[in-house]
């Protein structure tokens, strides 16, 4: 985990980026406008647009395109039922209220939000469950939405510490050398994935890549070379602490989706609640909710069936609607294709199995005081620190995983607390949720997180054992893979053996919207949005939009 930017196309190269040609198609959607581009000398079948409606005639205008929707057929206001309430169903929501639609948000919790939560980590002080960051600040309307809100961001302007297998800290130059190499790396790894997604094997990796450059760039006859490799190696795990998987699971053939927007990454230091509460506003002042209510099964018709779609829920309630809108998690999706009836598609159920889904988990320890910081400079701790394959916790650690942290006290006086925010991934994660959760009550669950990461934070600064301000006084982790509702995992991601990724990613985004069931969620945002808060966000505007186009209402086509 770093906060360096994760986009590496030059404005020179957008027009011979995927990442930057699907954005601006999918920020340009318009059903409309796809129509007008396409040669339509013959009847154009729109099924998998809006619905089964033929056109013959060139003149556009003189044909009603959106008469076949149910709600105008039968004479009322179009009612759209929204399954989950989090970012993509909440904005969704907002974009169909603001044009005439009736709004069902259905929801499996007991809060609005889903993965977007807050918990109170001391009396003093909230820490997010879910995302912590904005990925890219330039032109993302979450960046503009915490900027309204006045949500404090931040950064760090030291580079990330390293702490060696042995426990050793290396020296900032060094550590610098390899950090600054790795991401060259990662650069030129999302170029070559771009470039030659066609032609890359897909059981090649990351890690394969990896390997490559590593042997091109530190050859067999620099200096301590052996070394060197070693530690890049170990460093190119830390890439699993983006994804929620391992290095060696990452496609390189579809290395390139992963790329996200230009600008900084930044962290929330406040916590995303103030932007949860804007994104909400607009469905709680205007909209109906139906709160733990878990969807157990949605029944769709055929648009020229002119019935209402049937969406009931595990306790026996049924509603009707004339569209649905389906934001369940990409891993929820994934454990229950047998919600919908009919079967969807087979093109889009082989989609949702194909897209993998991480395991990203979060463990917060807090301190009396951040013993690791230091008021002279060349002393100091703050930011990222990474802890490369430890040897010296065999018992507890037999795997040697690498330990992401970072540190939280370095923020404006109003945000920084004394904590330390372990992120872990793949089978770690797997590993400590497990455990956690055989332990019975909060105490026990403390007292073996404490111990279990003990050994790392031990090694930083300024520890000692003796020292109050050194002993831990509080502790959060997520069990975001013991959450079915979550789908038991994190966030979309592209795993070794991926094919047709892309195609996958556009297939889910389409949804079956001639059955009136759309989906969205960050697993069916623009390439450039996958796997985070933005992607979820324009999702559901997007769905949102296209709604509302089906109905014949006038909207900003463009999305954000």
């Amino acid at each position: 985990m770093d906060a360096h930017p994760v986009s590496f196309t030059s404005v020179a190269e957008r027009s011979t980026s995927r990442i930057w040609k699907d954005l601006s198609a999918y920020r340009h959607f318009a059903i409309v406008q796809k129509l007008l581009q396409e040669d339509i000398s013959g009847t154009v079948d729109m099924t998998a647009k809006i619905g089964k409606v033929h056109l013959t005639d060139r003149k556009l205008e003189s044909f009603n395109l959106w008469e076949c929707r149910r709600a105008q057929i039968l004479g009322r206001l179009p009612r759209v039922g929204i399954v989950g309430a989090g970012l993509s169903g909440l904005r969704c929501a907002d974009i169909l209220l603001g044009h005439g639609f009736e709004v069902t948000l259905i929801e499996g919790r007991d809060r609005l939000g889903g993965r977007v939560h807050q918990v109170s980590l001391t009396p003093d002080h909230l820490v997010d469950a879910g995302p912590n960051w904005i990925h890219g600040t330039n032109n993302n309307p979450i960046m503009e939405l915490a900027q309204s809100t006045n949500t404090s961001t931040g950064s760090w302007a030291a580079k990330t510490s390293v702490v060696d297998e042995t426990g050793k800290m290396l020296p900032p130059s060094e550590a610098e050398v390899y950090s600054d190499m790795m991401w060259n790396i990662i650069g030129t790894a999302f170029n070559y994935s771009n470039k030659n997604t066609s032609t890359i094997s897909p059981d090649e990796s990351l890690l394969d890549f990896f390997k490559k450059e590593l042997a091109r760039r530190i050859p067999e006859n620099s200096p301590d070379y052996e070394k060197k490799r070693k530690i890049m190696s170990q460093i190119a795990e830390s890439w699993g602490a983006y994804v929620g998987n391992h290095v060696f699971s990452q496609s390189l053939k579809y290395f390139w989706l992963e790329e996200c927007i230009d600008g900084e990454n930044l962290f929330c230091s406040d916590t995303y609640k103030k932007i949860l509460s804007a994104v909400a506003k607009p469905a709680v002042e205007r909209a109906s909710f139906k709160l733990k209510s878990v969807v157990s099964k949605v029944q769709t018709t055929d648009d020229e069936a002119c019935e209402t779609l049937k969406v009931y829920t595990e306790s026996g309630e049924m509603l009707e609607f004339d569209e649905v809108v389906f934001t369940a998690p990409l891993g929820w999706l994934k454990q229950h294709p047998d919600t919908f009836s009919p079967a969807l598609p087979a093109r889009l159920a082989q989609a949702i199995r194909n897209i993998g889904y991480g395991c990203l988990e979060k463990v917060y320890i807090s301190f009396a005081k951040p013993f690791w910081r230091s008021p002279q400079s060349e002393n100091d701790t703050q930011g990222f620190i990474q802890l490369l394959a430890p040897n010296y916790a065999l018992d507890s650690n037999p795997n040697q995983w690498n330990q992401e942290i970072v540190e939280l006290s370095s923020f404006g006086p109003s945000d920084s607390h004394p904590t330390l925010l372990f992120y872990t991934y793949g089978d770690q994660s797997k590993y400590l949720t497990s455990e956690v959760a055989k332990l019975s009550s909060k105490e026990k669950k403390d007292a073996f997180l404490y111990e279990w990461f003990r050994p790392y934070y031990s090694r930083l600064p300024h520890y000692n054992e003796n020292s109050p301000d050194c002993q831990p006084v509080s502790c959060y982790a997520t069990e975001w893979l013991k959450d079915e509702l979550a789908g038991n995992g994190s966030y979309s991601n592209f795993q070794v053996g991926l094919e047709e990724g892309d195609k996958d990613i556009k297939t889910m985004r389409e949804g079956v919207p001639d059955r009136g069931l759309w989906l969205a969620g960050e697993h069916t945002s623009p390439f450039v949005a996958l796997g985070t808060v933005t992607g979820a966000y324009w999702s559901g505007e997007s769905v949102g939009k296209r709604i509302a186009q089906a109905y014949g209402r006038t909207v900003d086509i463009n999305v954000g």
